[in-house]
């Protein structure tokens, strides 16, 4: 078709008989120099119709879901400094009152554990730091038995989906904390702006947030952990006193 195009604008004649099985036709010096302004249209035309692809079908790229971001885990670098929000420096009441579905059954509220520092980590099955983080926060966990701390751990996957997996990754790293699901609002008003996992969230006992980080250090996120909640506890043993 383009050849033709080019042969019926651009042949030298004047005029252009073409023979068929009807009348016989014929394009004129006018005729000709109106086609030679519509050429380029008439090729954009032709490219376009020859790359159709032959199917008919169309495609469109279903966008991908948004999940929190995995941050990468360091050896030399300790986790992100604690990171507050103006707005959400304690514990809003909202969310001391939710219902948390548990993994197993039943549920809990974080305003059940009055009177405790309350460590929360956030973390997902599929995250390679989250796993790699568990065993040192294990450790801390048991130092930590029998003090007035409760530690909880919130995967942010959606238990129609991920329930499975989510309980053989328990089974696999022996998660000790409480653990339960974060529904889309609980998850992100804890991350408080951040999206990344694993991410910690330790809360006083007065409800104030006394330490906000996200990421995984190896060696160095546990004795971060145990700063904040020791300081968490002298604060409240201070209060406690006056």
């Amino acid at each position: 078709m383009i050849s033709l195009l080019y042969e019926i604008v651009y042949a030298g004649h004047s005029t252009i008989r073409f023979p068929t099985s009807g009348p016989r036709f014929s394009l004129t010096d006018s005729s000709l120099t109106t086609m030679k302004k519509l050429f380029p249209l008439l090729l954009f035309v032709a490219l376009t119709a020859n790359a159709t692809p032959q199917s008919g079908r169309r495609t469109t790229r279903i966008p991908t879901p948004v999940e929190p971001t995995v941050e990468s885990s360091s050896s030399s670098r300790p986790p992100t400094t604690p990171y507050l929000r103006p707005e959400m420096s304690a514990l809003p009441e909202s969310l001391r009152e939710r219902p948390i579905k548990s993994l197993d059954q039943g549920s809990f509220r974080l305003a059940d554990f009055e009177g405790k520092v309350i460590v929360v980590n956030l973390w997902a099955s599929w995250c390679g730091p989250c796993r790699m983080e568990v065993p040192e926060y294990e450790k801390v966990r048991k130092e930590y038995a029998g003090q007035a701390v409760e530690f909880i751990g919130l995967t942010t996957e959606d238990p129609r989906t991920s329930s499975e997996r989510v309980k053989q990754f328990v089974r696999s790293v022996k998660f000790g904390f409480r653990l339960g699901w974060a529904d889309r609002d609980t998850a992100l008003t804890l991350m408080n702006g951040r999206k990344g996992i694993p991410q910690t969230v330790v809360i006083a006992t007065d409800g104030r947030i006394v330490g906000q980080w996200t990421g995984y250090s190896q060696r160095r996120s546990g004795d971060h952990l145990r700063e904040i909640i020791d300081s968490a506890l002298s604060q409240t043993i201070s209060a406690n006193q006056h």
